[in-house]
């Protein structure tokens, strides 16, 4: 879901659009990443949730947003098939079909940033916890594997919260007005 957008240590997962598709990120490449993290354990992790989010989304997309877009195109047809009305009156009839679509993608898209905000924090607080151990005088392999339990545990958790959040997303969209 979210691209990575690199960053110091204390900026670890970063988000930022790229392509249109979007990457939850939690990876902490760049200086962090040859002291104490490990590429190949951010990407195992970063998979992890990227595929329960993805999956979800893609949920939503086929019970719910591809329904509206359907809607929305058959409302927008009907207003350009009416012959007597102005093309202002026109634009602002599509504007009108688009609105639910629009409140849709845009409860999805603050949902998904709210979940990259928290993933983001709790990764930054394993981050420093791991920078801390380190300055104390902890060899690196002990620094590796606090990294590797804390954001594991960090994944783990947001991994849990994926269906409360599928399930008020649903709620909400159900709710929208057609």
């Amino acid at each position: 879901m979210f691209q990575e957008a690199g960053g110091s240590c204390h900026s670890l997962p970063k988000k930022r659009k790229k392509g249109g598709n979007d990457r939850i990120i939690i990876s902490n490449r760049g200086p962090c990443e040859q002291r104490w993290g490990s590429a190949e354990m951010a990407e195992a992790h970063q998979t992890r949730v990227q595929k329960v989010v993805e999956d979800m989304v893609q949920g939503l997309e086929r019970d719910h947003i591809r329904k509206m877009q359907g809607r929305m195109f058959r409302c927008s047809a009907e207003c350009c098939d009416r012959p007597s009305d102005s093309m202002s009156q026109v634009h602002q009839c599509i504007e009108r079909c688009h609105t639910p679509l629009a409140q849709a993608q845009g409860l999805v898209t603050s949902e998904l940033e709210k979940f990259q905000d928290r993933l983001t924090r709790c990764t930054m607080h394993c981050n420093d916890k791991a920078k801390d151990l380190f300055d104390s005088g902890s060899k690196e392999p002990a620094v590796r594997s606090l990294m590797d339990r804390c954001v594991g545990s960090c994944v783990d958790d947001h991994i849990n919260l994926v269906p409360s959040m599928t399930r008020r997303l649903k709620e909400n969209l159900d709710s929208i007005q057609q």
